[in-house]
């Protein structure tokens, strides 16, 4: 079975007030997205990682592979205007049928036991999406109002998200739409079922300088 990864790594430093994009930001000595490439690389022995950079970060990148002895396998390519234009792009290289996972390049605490669940239950249903549930109190804010929204039912979801290569690349040839929020979005817009797995609270989305103090709390911890 081939398994490709495609890890999208686009973002910049607005949000942490940084010239160096977050995802190449060090995280306990090496940049952020060299762990999250790690954490799959080391589940899989044949894993086909698939890393979308936009083409300026490109040397920048191959810089940073040299000064860190940073060996593992992946292929390279350029990302688009937007996520959905940069996971279409990335789609490009899953070019036998399997499973492929798409995941946040500033996501590096992503543990296995997500990944395996995600991977078992696409070999099932075709796709795999992970969640956390809520737990705080959430009010939606319209003009000058706001009003409180029931967090019952309602859930977080993150990524990896994991399809089955041929129904995600038959979904990433329609146009794009503003209401593709995620992978997940984009496939349920053809017709498909969204089957979810549980994620955890330490698979956090790197945005803040403050998100990088606790990721290195949970690398500790682990």
């Amino acid at each position: 079975m081939n398994i490709y990864t495609i890890i999208v790594a686009g973002g910049s430093g607005i949000r942490m007030k940084s010239n160096i994009p977050k995802q190449f930001l060090e995280l306990a000595g090496k940049p952020i997205l060299m762990h999250t490439i790690k954490r799959f690389s080391d589940i899989f022995s044949k894993n086909n990682i698939i890393l979308v950079l936009p083409e300026k970060h490109m040397n920048y990148w191959k810089k940073l592979c040299i000064k860190h002895n940073f060996k593992i396998n992946h292929s390279i390519v350029f990302g688009g205007e937007n996520r959905f234009e940069s996971v279409k792009n990335g789609l490009k290289l899953a070019c036998e049928k399997g499973v492929v996972f798409i995941h946040d390049g500033v996501r590096p605490i992503v543990d296995k036991k997500i990944i395996t669940n995600c991977l078992e239950y696409t070999l099932k249903y075709n796709c795999a999406i992970p969640y956390v549930k809520i737990d705080d109190s959430l009010r939606k804010v319209f003009n000058d109002e706001n009003k409180k929204i029931e967090r019952d039912g309602v859930i977080r979801v993150q990524t990896p998200q994991c399809f089955n290569v041929d129904l995600i690349k038959e979904a990433y040839m329609q146009p794009y739409n503003k209401a593709f929020t995620d992978d997940a979005s984009v496939f349920e817009s053809c017709g498909h079922n969204i089957y979810l797995v549980n994620g955890n609270k330490k698979n956090i989305k790197i945005t803040t300088k403050e998100d990088i103090k606790i990721a290195e709390v949970f690398l500790k911890l682990k």
